[in-house]
């Protein structure tokens, strides 16, 4: 995919640690303490269903294939779809930024002892533009500059406080703390309360979203063939580590009242802090949460972006948005890309009585996510059997199974987005699954739109490249 040596050598330690943060986040974890010991099946149900059949599928997929998602569905069922794919990864995380950018921003208020400023909707659209234009300048950088900031921010910013987390839950327990009402009277198996807690455990799915995403970068890679599997296999634990063992120790210790907020795992932390007068130390954790946070947010810019950038070379987009810059970054897509989350963190954040409204649309993008996976686990067994001869770095046992599991929980995730997960919605509970329609359509319905009206100019490719294979 990139015959720019510039841009080799990822290494396998750092495209772990990318495929980590970029799906594992510390944001989570307070909402899912609440739930005690049956946030353990929360995690671990889905892991089986999905991160299981996604971790594996796309090992295979990315060693065989250069060019993530959007090679893999073309090779499989033609470019247009191809382009869907790619766009409906593209999209929903462009309407996602602003909610990570606003963690990242209560982050920092409480990193500089200002946690009130958490809830200051100047101050968290200030911050949400800046962050996010400073992650926009490390990507045009070019080079492996995303992997060094995502290796070292994932390590800073995310297995740091995880692991501190872990300590400081076993500290509490050692010196005989007092544990949590709400977590010794929870159990192992999840509270049923009808549909919404089926809805909560399918649609938790995509707690593990993102597994796929940096495969776009797996031919940056010194051994893809060898290395990615590799990664993969590191990131897989890694990810279940940060999500069960920390969101445990926060349950121990912090009451549920406390962790519904954004800023929950802050107040987790000064939780723990301030029982053994050390809450100078909030800060700190808060500044590299923070730095781990703005990590995420950077390899996000630079994975789905190049994608899209990928297919818009074949003549899929105008020539206006297919700019590189001298570092052979894809300008054209990530400068209109800020400009839409700049709108956005605006709504989100200065329009007060829309706030919660914007939350619960951005929620239903979700729903654009799925539909790619579908349509990436059927590549997978269509590709299987189209091309069966292809040299694979890595093979998946059973793959008609295992893709058809993660098939399945993706088709009912899907199923499942248009009821809402609680009986308490921003939108009306008749209306909710007319508006998750219309935001799945008016989002994911502009690739088609673009590929009717694709002219030949468009195609700025030279022959060879036309011509050339996308196999690793």
């Amino acid at each position: 995919m990139n015959a720019n040596n510039k841009t080799a050598g990822i290494s396998i330690f750092q495209m772990a640690i990318m495929t980590t943060i970029a799906v594992a986040s510390l944001r989570g974890l307070p909402a899912m303490a609440i739930m005690g010991w049956s946030s353990i099946v929360m995690y671990l149900v889905p892991a089986l269903l999905f991160l299981v059949p996604t971790a594996l599928v796309g090992a295979e997929l990315g060693t065989t294939y250069k060019g993530g998602v959007y090679v893999w569905v073309r090779e499989a069922f033609g470019n247009r779809f191809g382009f869907v794919a790619v766009w409906l990864q593209w999209i929903q995380n462009v309407v996602w930024y602003p909610i990570q950018l606003a963690f990242v921003a209560a982050a920092i208020a409480f990193m500089i002892g200002q946690g009130d400023l958490a809830n200051q909707g100047l101050f968290i659209g200030i911050m949400i533009i800046a962050v996010y234009w400073l992650a926009t300048f490390l990507a045009l950088l070019g080079g492996n500059i995303f992997a060094k900031v995502g290796s070292i921010g994932g390590f800073v910013g995310t297995l740091i406080p995880a692991g501190i987390l872990i300590v400081l839950g076993a500290l509490w327990l050692g010196t005989s703390q007092t544990i949590s009402v709400d977590f010794t009277q929870s159990t192992f198996i999840p509270p049923i309360a009808g549909l919404a807690s089926f809805v909560l455990l399918v649609s938790n799915v995509l707690s593990y979203a993102g597994m796929e995403m940096n495969a776009v970068h797996a031919g940056d890679m010194k051994d893809p063939k060898r290395g990615f599997t590799k990664s993969m296999l590191i990131a897989f634990i890694l990810i279940l580590a940060i999500f069960i063992l920390p969101t445990l120790a926060i349950a121990i210790a912090v009451p549920k009242a406390q962790l519904g907020m954004a800023n929950g795992i802050m107040v987790a932390f000064q939780t723990f802090f301030n029982t053994w007068n050390v809450g100078w130390l909030t800060n700190v954790l808060s500044g590299a949460i923070a730095f781990g946070a703005l990590a995420s947010v950077v390899t996000w810019v630079a994975g789905p972006s190049r994608g899209v950038m990928d297919a818009a070379k074949t003549g899929l987009l105008p020539s206006v948005l297919q700019k590189q810059n001298k570092r052979n970054v894809q300008v054209g897509i990530l400068i209109p890309q800020g400009i839409i989350v700049t709108l956005l963190a605006l709504i989100y954040v200065l329009i007060p009585n829309v706030s919660d409204v914007f939350m619960a649309l951005i929620g239903m993008a979700a729903a654009l996510y799925v539909i790619m996976y579908i349509m990436m686990f059927a590549a997978a067994m269509s590709l299987r059997k189209k091309e069966p001869n292809v040299q694979r770095g890595y093979k998946v046992p059973i793959l008609g199974f295992i893709a058809s599991v993660g098939l399945i929980a993706c088709v009912l995730a899907l199923v499942m987005s248009f009821v809402p997960a609680t009986g308490e919605t921003a939108i009306p509970t008749s209306l909710y699954p007319l508006v998750v329609a219309a935001v799945v359509v008016v989002l994911g319905v502009p690739p088609f739109i673009f590929y009717a009206a694709r002219k030949a100019k468009w195609d700025m490719r030279s022959a060879e490249e036309k011509n050339k294979e996308p196999h690793i």
